[in-house]
């Protein structure tokens, strides 16, 4: 039987299958490149990291800040790039972290920025204080940013810690037993009626992590500290007998800036 003659295309043949195949290459090339477009930019975070702060609180909320779920782009506010309001305007969220051990000292440092930086809550932004960061969203000193005030947990009835070592304590987060790394942290007390949501409380029932709006805004804070990790325990000669885990600073971070 003879041999089947496969034509081979001419060229005017190949000039009109490629033709034919280039709009759907370019297509492909314009979805690819949409796709990458529609990547939405990741929300600004700005972090206190000023002359009070403690060497290693910043780094460590500003590295849990950018891995976290919804991950945040994050620059410092120090000396050099200070507060101002063209910084809040590009912000979604104000970290003031722990460190530090003289409150007033360090309100020095932030009081001319206090009214500034209410507003930009009262208008949509969100804050976030870590244990000293805690204490400042509160008043006298601080920026008066939560429906009530702070007191050191320490000093309070039941507490279970009696002076400001670095230690572990249990705290019920939602409702389930969890240990935090805990330094001297705050109680929050809440005006009675007050808007507010207790993600955790201490042993002896007091608000330990709390949310509340503040205007369009929203304020979140923790006495013990939900972003220490490994290296915190390890410099302290400390353990966590649920292991260290990061989940309890995305639910606050989370809490803080969902809407």
């Amino acid at each position: 039987m003879p041999a089947t003659n496969h034509a081979r295309p001419t060229g005017m043949d190949r000039r009109r299958l490629l033709a034919g195949a280039l709009p759907a290459i370019a297509l492909l090339a314009t979805a690819c490149g949409k796709s990458r477009a529609a990547e939405p930019a990741r929300p600004l975070a700005l972090v206190y990291n000023g002359p009070q702060g403690c060497p290693g609180c910043a780094p460590a909320v500003a590295d849990v800040l950018r891995r976290a779920p919804h991950p945040f782009t994050v620059k410092y506010v120090d000396t050099e790039n200070p507060l101002t309001a063209a910084a809040l305007a590009e912000a979604t969220l104000y970290v003031q972290p722990g460190g530090g051990a003289d409150l007033h000292r360090t309100w020095q440092d932030l009081r001319d920025r206090a009214d500034l930086l209410r507003d930009w809550v009262r208008g949509g932004g969100n804050y976030l204080g870590l244990c000293f960061g805690g204490y400042l969203a509160g008043r006298d000193p601080g920026f008066d940013l939560l429906p009530g005030d702070t007191d050191g947990w320490i000093g309070t009835p039941g507490a279970t810690v009696p002076d400001d070592r670095d230690t572990v304590i249990r705290v019920d987060w939602r409702g389930k037993p969890r240990h935090m790394y805990f330094q001297d942290g705050p109680a929050f007390l809440l005006d009675d009626g007050a808007d507010a949501t207790v993600l955790a409380r201490y042993t002896n029932g007091l608000p330990a992590a709390v949310v509340a709006p503040y205007g369009k805004g929203r304020v979140g804070v923790s006495g013990p500290h939900p972003e220490a990790d490994e290296s915190w325990y390890a410099d302290k000669g400390l353990t966590n007998p649920d292991g260290v885990h990061l989940d309890l600073a995305y639910d606050l971070i989370e809490a803080t800036t969902a809407r």
